[in-house]
């Protein structure tokens, strides 16, 4: 049932662009395709100071994310994460979301708008690839250090580069974070811990979908009127049913 909910909570927009000669839109109610012209070979930069490793990992995505983050900006939004990931079919995913949190389907259409025209000048990738613009998602990334203070209190699971104490991988709850370091608080054999992470130690750090962060998540969306009250009301019925068999 909490899986299922990312999806009402995730908001998304698909684009897939072909190297070919014709530009012509596609699509449905939830998800927009548009074909286009490209051509060139990825361009592979050395931009470790442009972002960090979280928001984007890969040389091809720290390029994407300087190629793009300008015009992610200009319309008022924050790039949270870039990926392309490559395969039998490539997919460059792009989170972002509004500077004060959330994100809507019209604003992905504007960001996949955005995009899609630097893409068309800059033109960094030569096969076909689908273009998804999203939300960060329930159980998002934190990608920045100011998300380690606005998901204070919540449960997160963070791996790091190298060995802390014999261990890479940490799960606990998000204690907000002091100067540049992250701090999460542990359970120590019955004691809660607090310690002290350097954010550019983190290779990955994801919130864990639980009932509250569900609960708080989706009576914010409520508050700010994107949820519909009774499709709130018959979520919360069903985790308070969950919460009560588990009892």
């Amino acid at each position: 049932m909490t899986r299922d909910l990312n999806c009402l909570l995730q908001t998304q927009i698909n684009l897939r662009i072909w190297p070919s000669t014709a530009v012509r839109w596609t699509g449905n109610g939830s998800a927009l395709h548009r074909e286009i012209p490209t051509g060139r070979a990825p361009v592979f930069l050395c931009l470790d100071d442009m972002t960090n490793d979280l928001i984007a990992k890969a040389a091809i995505d720290r390029r994407l994310a300087e190629l793009l983050s300008p015009a992610i900006e200009d319309l008022g939004y924050e790039l949270v994460r870039i990926r392309l990931m490559t395969g039998k079919e490539s997919l460059l995913q792009i989170m972002a979301e509004k500077p004060e949190g959330g994100i809507e389907v019209d604003d992905c259409a504007k960001i996949s708008t955005a995009v899609s025209a630097q893409m068309d000048v800059e033109d960094p990738i030569v096969e076909a690839y689908t273009l998804e613009v999203s939300s960060p998602g329930i159980d998002r990334p934190l990608t920045r250090l100011k998300d380690f203070d606005s998901w204070h209190g919540y449960e997160v699971k963070i791996e790091t580069t190298e060995l802390i104490d014999g261990r890479r991988r940490f799960k606990g709850h998000v204690a907000g974070t002091e100067g540049d370091e992250v701090l999460i608080q542990l359970d120590d054999q019955g004691k809660d811990v607090v310690i002290g992470l350097k954010f550019d130690w983190l290779s990955d750090a994801k919130l864990v979908l639980t009932d509250d962060l569900i609960r708080d998540v989706l009576r914010a969306r409520k508050d700010a009127g994107d949820v519909d009250e009774a499709q709130f009301d018959e979520i919360e019925t069903v985790l308070d049913g969950e919460d009560e068999g588990s009892a």
